[in-house]
């Protein structure tokens, strides 16, 4: 497959651990050109070195020679002493170092130095912990950083749920389960796979396999919106279960209810049914190589599909049939029509009433009937008498 290189390094957060002393690692997300993804932690001194040797390396592109020539970004040396505040106020400084060192010439994004910098290390695997000091605390980066890099959120104690079933990987990318493991979910993605870390290890898990602590989610109990969303398919897919719907690339549908599993109720026409999220872009976005990456990932399991009878997800989760689907969706579509019909009469008797006065033809006056003989000789004059005598 020849060599490996780095497609994509994004920022996640950083952590604050506690052993063998408090200290922060920066957390990255590493995704490589055979599509895997892998999380590793990084101390800022470490980069910094990192970043010293890239330039040796480089010496005219670092702009050692002539400044002018200078592509390699700028990175600030650390503190004498590295707090919480500073590890916080640099991530966005760093996050864009990172976009610009992956688009860099080949030469140097993709040179041994780089691609070893970030491979898993076994510490990434199995970080050093004591069972007495408590748990790191996570600060992860928000979704708009860009926008705010120093909006940080934090700290941010992880979301504990349970698989319900074993489950068996199918790409590196991916981490096994077995029923009853306990995991820490770092990100919840609409497409049905979630990351997540058990003990040493991380990664992608079918959010179909996982259920809560407590109780259902909450996020899973909304309403449908027969109103509809707009959505464009940007892949194929032919139906297995009778309640899923074929559809081609490029279809127009409307999607009526977002489930966790990621597998959403469309609408086609006046047709429901499921479909995979991540083969549907919503109307208007613009199509990203990173989502069409994603694409090419199989669909996540769903979670009709896992047998246990234990599970919160058969006890106390809201159900819908896809008769009820079906029904609603196609009576709001009858009342939409109905209304539109309702308002479309409501302005013709408007328009009548406020036809302009000079278009109506006007009034005719009424002619009295004529008098009698015997009414004129008694009440008109002479010379009227005169002419009916």
């Amino acid at each position: 497959m020849g060599d490996a290189f780095i497609r994509h390094i994004e920022l996640l957060g950083y952590e604050k651990r506690f052993f063998p002393s408090q200290h922060y690692v920066y957390m990255f997300l590493v995704k490589w050109n055979d599509l895997s993804e892998k999380v590793v932690y990084r101390r800022f001194t470490e980069i910094y070195e990192f970043h010293k040797a890239l330039k040796e390396m480089f010496p005219i592109e670092s702009g050692d020679i002539n400044i002018e020539n200078r592509i390699i970004p700028h990175l600030p040396a650390p503190k004498w002493f590295d707090g919480q505040r500073s590890t916080e106020n640099r991530q966005g400084t760093l996050a864009e170092y990172c976009h610009t060192l992956v688009n860099l010439p080949h030469k140097i994004s993709r040179c041994l130095h780089v691609v070893n910098f970030f491979k898993v290390r076994h510490d990434d695997m199995n970080p050093v912990t004591d069972s007495q000091i408590k748990k790191p605390e996570v600060f992860l980066l928000p979704k708009d950083s860009k926008k705010n890099p120093t909006d940080i959120t934090g700290p941010i104690v992880l979301q504990t749920y349970r698989a319900i079933a074993d489950y068996e990987k199918s790409s590196t990318s991916e981490m096994a389960l077995k029923a009853g493991d306990m995991v820490d979910v770092v990100e919840k993605s609409e497409n049905g796979w979630w990351f997540c870390q058990l003990k040493n290890k991380r990664g992608w898990v079918p959010a179909a396999y996982l259920e809560p602590m407590d109780g259902p989610d909450e996020s899973e109990e909304q309403e449908p919106n027969y109103a509809g969303e707009a959505y464009m398919v940007q892949k194929s897919y032919t139906a297995v279960e009778e309640d899923e719907l074929t559809l081609r690339e490029g279809d127009t549908i409307e999607v009526i209810h977002k489930l966790l599993d990621g597998w959403w109720v469309i609408r086609k026409d006046e047709t429901t049914g499921y479909y995979p999220s991540m083969y549907l872009q919503k109307a208007g976005e613009a199509n990203t190589s990173v989502k069409s990456e994603l694409r090419n990932r199989g669909a996540p399991p769903r979670r009709s599909t896992i047998r246990n009878v234990k599970s919160i997800h058969k006890q106390g989760r809201k159900k819908i049939s896809q008769e009820t689907y079906r029904r609603n969706s196609k009576k709001y579509i009858q009342n939409q029509r109905n209304m539109r019909g309702n308002f479309q009469n409501k302005a013709n008797v408007i328009i009548e009433k406020n036809e302009p006065e000079d278009n109506k033809p006007k009034a005719q006056p009424a002619v009295p009937p004529r008098p009698s003989k015997d009414l004129i000789l008694n009440r008109c004059t002479e010379s009227t008498r005169r002419k009916i005598l």
